[in-house]
């Protein structure tokens, strides 16, 4: 694994990280302090009130509307130490469980959305790095995306674990999350006592604070650095403000050492992002073509369905002969790929057109360096061989919005499309809907109101089809030009 460094630039508005290896930014991760969702949040609530009819509560926990409890979610001890979810009885009355006024801890699942308050659920769950705990639970799981023959051997290890750690009883339930299909002994232990603590302060924290008190937040970017993207090959975390580096190293001092050890303030007069012009590279990842260094370059389409990555020779003709070019741009081509998926955070299918190999021993060689790249995700990746079509498909993990989804949004001339409609085509659209009109109604005028190029272009070169359709309707038509109108937007008033 190559040494990384980790630089964070902050903000009160938002929290920018970027992982960079060999002096190239490899991954980007954002936050905004206005767009940080409540999931995961635990509550001290107060029942405001119940609905039998409904089988629901109104819980206050101090948000300007009224959470929503189902009983569906209020959560209950069962036999066998079997998981809620797989509870085979029907659930007691919300009026039996609950009553006015009653303090009560929850957890959010759901936003508030328009109108609708939260959705809360009285069942604790508490991610971290590998496991998610639950507290109330005794129950062990693994995730169903692991494949079937691994899980039972991982569930022993786990409980292993938790019991050899746990002083008191009921100790708590874990569930092993996909990216710790391949995790260590130790990782796994440091990340149960890590749960174990910030259980320990929720608790501590109900008792002594009073209702309508926010108990855990789902950490924000900045924790999630230390417990998410910190391992050995971590040379330094830098972080450019004073305070937020304070309260940084309190908090990995406490739950993660080996990670707070790695944190300095970064006190330089240029900007932090500047060192490795990472606003430039974050400009080049909202873009579509990506330049190789042998002046090959690569088309990155993303779709609401897959994304495409084309790779072509462009410029490159610097090897032997017309194969090791081939060869050379697209063993470039794979390294540069494995990166872009990183920095631009794609997920899903992905396609990927290589150049087509006529040599066997070429085409395995620019797979394995592919496959190695891909091997340095953090993020599960799973690529196939070459099609016969030459492609190769590959399918990586979503984990959170890309950047593209992040920073941008649809053009709203073209709605996304990424073309618009050529002057001439609206043109000729607008003459065929007067025609149209003219059948229908029997104004004494048309009026033409379209953007300013469309209006040029009816009355220079298409003004002879203009003035046909005028002898041709027995109807004058008039020309407005409208500067806040789009290329493809127009309207037609009957006068």
């Amino acid at each position: 694994m190559q040494q990384q460094d980790i630089l964070i630039n902050w903000a009160p508005q938002e929290t920018r990280v970027a992982i960079v290896e060999s002096g190239a930014v490899q991954e980007l991760h954002m936050e905004r302090t206005l767009e940080r969702g409540l999931v995961g949040n635990i509550y001290l609530g107060k029942v405001a009130r119940v609905l039998p009819g409904m089988q629901s509560a109104f819980i206050d926990i101090g948000l300007e509307r009224a959470a929503f409890l189902h009983v569906a979610d209020v959560w209950h001890r069962q036999e066998g130490g079997e998981a809620p979810m797989f509870a085979r009885e029907a659930p007691e009355p919300i009026e039996r469980q609950v009553f006015e006024g009653q303090p009560i801890m929850v957890q959010v699942i759901k936003d508030p959305i328009g109108s609708k308050g939260a959705r809360l659920s009285t069942q604790i769950s508490i991610a971290g790095r590998l496991l998610v705990f639950l507290p109330q639970d005794d129950h062990i799981g693994v995730s169903q995306k692991i494949p079937a023959p691994e899980r039972d051997a991982l569930r022993k290890r786990v409980q292993a674990l938790a019991e050899s750690s746990c002083a008191q009883t009921p100790c708590g339930g874990f569930i092993l999350r996909t990216n710790g299909e391949d995790a260590q002994d130790d990782e796994l232990a440091e990340d149960i006592a890590y749960l174990r603590k910030a259980w320990a302060q929720i608790k501590a924290s109900a008792q002594r604070l009073p209702p309508l008190s926010l108990l855990y937040q789902d950490l924000n970017l900045l924790q999630r650095v230390l417990r998410d993207m910190v391992g050995e090959h971590t040379n330094s975390i830098r972080i450019d403000s004073r305070e937020q580096f304070d309260h940084l190293l309190a908090f990995g001092q406490e739950f993660m050492p080996a990670a707070a050890a790695k944190l300095q303030l970064y006190k330089g007069e240029r900007p932090i992002f500047d060192l490795y012009s990472i606003d430039q590279e974050i400009t080049k990842a909202l873009g579509k073509r990506v330049d190789l260094k042998s002046g090959g370059y690569l088309i990155i389409d993303q779709t609401e369905a897959l994304t495409t990555v084309d790779v072509n020779t462009g410029g490159f003709v610097g090897a032997r002969n017309f194969d090791d070019t081939i060869f050379k741009t697209n063993l470039e081509a794979a390294q540069a790929i494995a990166r872009q998926l990183r920095l631009r955070n794609l997920g899903g299918i992905i396609i990927v057109d290589f150049i087509d190999m006529s040599r066997d021993d070429h085409r395995t060689q620019v797979l394995a360096e592919f496959k190695k790249q891909l091997a340095r995700d953090r993020v599960k990746t799973m690529a196939g061989n070459f099609s016969h079509l030459g492609l190769v498909e590959m399918t990586r993990k979503r984990t959170r919005e890309s950047l593209a989804h992040l920073l941008c949004e649809a053009c709203p001339t073209c709605q996304g499309k990424g073309s618009v409609k050529t002057i001439r085509t609206v043109c000729y659209e607008i003459l065929r809907e007067i025609l149209r009109e003219s059948r229908q109604f029997n104004p004494k005028e048309f009026r033409i109101v379209a953007h300013a190029d469309v209006i040029d272009l009816l009355l220079e070169e298409e003004s002879q089809h203009l003035a046909g359709l005028i002898d041709f309707i027995g109807k004058p038509i008039s020309l407005q030009a409208e500067a806040g109108l789009g290329q493809e937007q127009y309207d037609i008033v009957l006068l």
